[in-house]
């Protein structure tokens, strides 16, 4: 099944592999270069020094003090809500509501505390290996942006290396740092590719995310068994069909 007849496997990535721009303040294109610079990709660098990503510097857009210095006004926050929905925030049961739902927010949305780099910095290995590596159902629990109810399901991810390999338990934590923030799963597919593309320069990346959003089942069209299906292609995952299917064929196996 090729990718560019895939309904349902949409990646919205649209653009050739080898372009760049920003979307919502990440690298939206094989890598980043810069402004005036060649149009090629920068050859990767060799023994053990690794470029520091451009698109990674400004990724922490919170902190653990910020945290704790937020969490009054977010749990008055809260304390409106309730008001605003006709109950009591004094009544024996949501005395201590606002406060939990504060700090439950800031763990649902963890993933701005962090930065790929500092989780990726230390698991890149040299590593003469040029067959496909994948891991599939990693768990995935988001927040849709749009009407703060979670998104959940599962990330499919692989990629063909170029000399470098990332240790695999990172692959999973790519995916909770950028599915632990306000999201829609289009650009959190994305996201996930671009991270793995930028830092080990792999032939190629594939990412699927197969979830179910609680702003369908719960509200407006109330469809329980619905799933969205949402992939990004990048190199050679895009380019041939062949390594296109055999990727998605191994991750429905």
């Amino acid at each position: 099944m090729e990718h560019s007849k895939q309904t349902q496997l949409g990646s919205s990535d649209k653009k050739d592999a080898g372009t760049s721009s920003v979307v919502n303040g990440h690298c939206d294109g094989m890598v980043k270069r810069p402004a005036g610079g060649p149009s090629q990709p920068p050859a990767a660098e060799s023994g053990s020094q690794r470029p520091v990503m451009e698109s990674w510097r400004e990724d922490r857009t919170r902190s653990v003090e910020d945290n704790e210095m937020r969490l009054p006004s977010l749990a008055a926050a809260y304390t409106t809500i309730l008001r605003g929905l006709g109950e009591d925030p004094q009544r024996q049961g949501l005395l201590k509501t606002p406060w939990r739902a504060a700090t439950a927010m800031q763990f649902f949305t963890k993933g701005y505390q962090e930065k790929i780099i500092d989780v990726l910095n230390d698991a890149i290995f040299d590593e003469d290996h040029d067959e496909m590596v994948i891991v599939k159902d990693i768990d995935m629990f988001s927040m849709c942006e749009h009407h703060l109810v979670p998104i959940f399901g599962r990330v499919h991810i692989g990629y063909l290396p170029n000399k470098r390999v990332l240790g695999l338990s990172k692959l999973a934590r790519i995916v909770e740092i950028y599915s632990r923030r306000l999201q829609v799963q289009e650009r959190l597919t994305k996201q996930i590719a671009v991270a793995i593309t930028e830092a080990l320069q792999p032939t190629g990346v594939g990412v699927v995310i197969e979830a179910t959003h609680m702003c369908m089942v719960m509200r407006g069209v109330q469809k329980m068994n619905s799933k969205t299906i949402t992939s990004t292609m990048l190199g050679v995952f895009r380019e041939d069909p062949k390594t296109r299917d055999e990727f998605l064929t191994l991750i429905r196996s």
